[in-house]
This record gives structure tokens, C-alpha cells and sequence, in this order.
């Protein structure tokens, strides 16, 4: 199981696939299966049955998990896709040495 450089909350663009182009938000992150769920992406239709707590029945429309290798973030610079890479700075206060961890979008160096 890989660590996933993209997370909750992140802009992200659709590689490949029949969504291919479009951008949107990352609902949430599935690290075991390494799909995203995208906001307005992979949109399928499920037929639900009517629930006990007066949930009506019918066709609902959801978003499906995507790969994160068909997705990458978008940069916030120029709203292109982008990689990302991990900056770190050390700060030395009073005779300490403490590290900063920032992600950083390969484009164009700005954060993320």
C-alpha cells in the first residue's frame, strides 16, 4: 500500500477516462483500494429502494471512485495539472532545529 499525494479537499483534474478534462473536488480518499471520489466526476445512476425512514425510492444519481492515477492536482497558479513535491525547511530557534513539511506544486513552485 502506497502513501497517496493527493488528499481531501484538493483540486484535482481528470487524466483519462470518460470525464477527461474536467476539475473538481476530492470528497474523500480511499488509501487501501488507491481511489478518489471527485465532486461532479465518474457519475453513475443506482436504482434504491424506499427506506424505513420515509427515504423515497428510485433512480439516484452519485459519484463513483475514480483511480488516483487518472487524477492529479491542479496548480493553483495557472489551473493546469501538476505533480507534486515536498519542500522542507529547517528553522533553528534557540539551539532546536525544527522541520516544515509544505507541498508544493512542480509547475510553478507555489504551495498547495
Amino acid at each position: 500500500m502506497a502513501k497517496l499525494k493527493i488528499k481531501k479537499g484538493d483540486l484535482v483534474q481528470v487524466l483519462s477516462g470518460r470525464d477527461k478534462g474536467l476539475q473538481g473536488k476530492v470528497i474523500s480518499v480511499d488509501v487501501e483500494r488507491e481511489r478518489v471520489v471527485v465532486e461532479g466526476v465518474q457519475r453513475v445512476t443506482k436504482h434504491t429502494r424506499a427506506g424505513f425512514g420515509g427515504q423515497a425510492g428510485g433512480l439516484v444519481t452519485t459519484e463513483a471512485p475514480i483511480h488516483v492515477s487518472n487524477v492529479a492536482v491542479v496548480d493553483p497558479e495557472d489551473n493546469k495539472p501538476t505533480r507534486t513535491r515536498t519542500r522542507v525547511e529547517t528553522i533553528e530557534r534557540d539551539g532546536r532545529k525544527k522541520t516544515s513539511r509544505t507541498r508544493v506544486g512542480v509547475r510553478s513552485g507555489k504551495d498547495l
